[in-house]
């Protein structure tokens, strides 16, 4: 029994030896502004964020929920699907669960900090950061210059940054004019392609054909544009796989997934960074 206790601690402590803290952003948004002056519910969908932070928390990483300005972020309705989960509803019930003893969508309660409350703590305190998607990000993600700050940071000590379906959209914000690129993209202009720290990196983000596939849901509107455009006029090389497969790619620190199906491979491999 002492040996069987010995060895159960030191497995704890080698865990815990290699337990990091990693930055979870989100959206404030609630809405997405749409053309001709319709808006969109939408969110973060429940399985692109619970699913890496799930197996994050499972193997001992501290998780730190930041918004740009500190609000409680909003869990889109649609996400709450087994479909989502491959469809086990099983699987469905337990990240929806964690998520409400998270308590991250109680106005009231919520843990969330702001990107501002981030800073002032320091970057240097954070080993990774993980960017799920939604077309919450559309909203704010893309341009915040907050957050620019931080990828800006994370970029410079090559420490891993994932992002997941349309949290890739995000990647824009470490512009040096994140704002004027994506009011051109949303004009319909052809914007300069800009040079930045992600000039020429390989991404993968929800795709202009899954976006046509599934804009009936936004009940007859239409987006400004499409992370795919957006992303690859910024100068980025785009691939992808078929429709609702999951697929991955990286490029150095940069860990990037196409949707939600995508979800799975990289928090796998956002752990598997986390551990070297």
């Amino acid at each position: 029994m002492i040996k069987k206790l010995t060895a159960i601690a030191l497995a704890a402590a080698a865990m815990n030896a290699h337990a990091g803290n990693v930055l979870v952003v989100l959206s404030d948004e609630a809405t997405l502004d749409l053309k001709a002056g319709k808006t969109f519910q939408t969110g973060f969908y429940l399985n692109e964020l619970m699913q890496p932070v799930k197996m994050l928390q499972d193997a001992g990483h501290t998780i730190t929920f930041a918004t740009p300005n500190g609000k409680a972020p909003t869990l889109d309705k649609g996400s709450v699907n087994a479909m989502f989960f491959g469809g086990d509803q099983a699987a469905l019930d337990a990240h929806h669960k964690l998520l409400e003893q998270l308590r991250l969508t109680d106005s009231a309660n919520s843990p969330v900090v702001s990107l501002a409350r981030v800073e002032q703590q320091g970057y240097g305190k954070y080993d990774a950061v993980y960017v799920p998607g939604g077309h919450a990000p559309m909203q704010d993600l893309l341009s915040s210059s907050a957050l620019g700050k931080v990828l800006a940071a994370f970029h410079q000590d090559g420490k891993p940054t994932a992002l997941v379906c349309h949290g890739p959209i995000a990647l824009l914000s470490a512009m040096p004019d994140a704002k004027g690129f994506t009011m051109k993209l949303a004009q319909g202009a052809t914007p300069t392609q800009p040079k930045w720290i992600y000039s020429g990196y390989k991404v993968t983000v929800f795709t202009n054909d899954e976006e046509e596939a599934s804009k009936g849901q936004l009940g007859g509107g239409e987006m400004k544009f499409y992370p795919q455009t957006a992303l690859q006029k910024a100068g980025l090389q785009f691939s992808k796989a078929a429709n609702w497969q999951g697929n991955m790619v990286t490029d150095r620190e940069l860990i990037t997934g196409q949707n939600p199906a995508s979800a799975a491979l990289v928090g796998k491999e956002l752990l598997a960074r986390l551990q070297k």
